[in-house]
């Protein structure tokens, strides 16, 4: 398979006043075409800084990100990108704000209407293309956000704990819906989360960040196959790599306590 995605030694340094605040320490890992990548670390340890990198709305200290052979500069169309909240527009109808992008990027909109009636009915929302977000719940702002940001086709889907704030009923629901969307289209994927099930749950391999400065610690090929649903969750196999990324989480927040009361 082709690499969709190259970090090379990619670093991000805050400017505050006269003082530097390390967010991503020299970062580097791939992700091949059609693979899901979770990545997975505590609140605030810089996962979300480095996606921004991924979808060039955040600039690059050190280092570069390869996408498709071309360094990463700026976002690209090619790039779907879904984000912590929905960011719908409220005043746009369901089928509007998913064609949006196709608006912004003017391709034809005849095309891609099609494409957007097929994704409504996949998530499970047909009959609410005329609907406005605050007719929604949470959960279903959210697949509308899923299929604004496949309407294109992006060989590349970027997501930023895009289920964090949902229930946790609805959050396994959306979870079902990603896999779904991803068995039947298979796009390259970075998917940003602290929860581990979730990230074992969705992921081909899952890459474990530490606390600022964020620097990969682990990178582990997740070894059930796809399709697949929530019966893994049940099995040995599963809680065992659950746990593990758990312990190596927990030693790496615990290291700076040590040190602390060391000092």
């Amino acid at each position: 398979m082709a690499t969709n995605i190259a970090v090379e030694n990619v670093r991000k340094v805050y400017q505050t006043g006269k003082d530097e605040v390390e967010a991503v320490s020299n970062v580097s890992f791939t992700a091949e075409e059609g693979e899901f990548v979770a990545i997975l670390g505590p609140s605030g340890c810089g996962k979300s800084t480095l996606l921004m990198m991924c979808a060039g709305l955040e600039t690059i200290t050190s280092g570069r990100i390869i996408m498709d052979g071309q360094p990463v500069t700026e976002p690209r169309a090619h790039v779907g990108i879904m984000f912590q909240d929905s960011t719908l527009l409220p005043w746009k109808t369901v089928m509007e704000n998913i064609l949006f992008p196709v608006k912004v990027q003017k391709r034809p909109m005849a095309e891609h209407k099609e494409r957007a009636r097929e994704l409504i009915h996949m998530v499970g929302l047909s009959g609410f293309e005329e609907k406005k977000p605050h007719q929604l719940s949470g959960g279903m702002r959210q697949r509308v956000a899923i299929c604004r940001a496949l309407v294109t086709d992006p060989d590349i889907l970027l997501m930023d704990e895009p289920f964090s704030a949902l229930d946790a009923m609805t959050r396994d629901e959306m979870n079902d819906a990603l896999l779904d969307i991803w068995d039947r289209y298979r796009k390259t994927g970075l998917f940003v989360t602290h929860s581990i099930r979730e990230a074992v749950y969705l992921a081909d391999r899952v890459l474990v960040m530490t606390r600022r400065p964020a620097t990969v610690v682990e990178d582990l090929r997740i070894p059930f196959g796809r399709p697949r649903d929530r019966s893994i969750g049940e099995k040995a196999e599963f809680n065992e790599i659950c746990a593990y990324l758990r312990n190596l989480i927990e030693k790496r927040e615990d290291s700076p306590r040590r040190q602390a009361r060391a000092a």
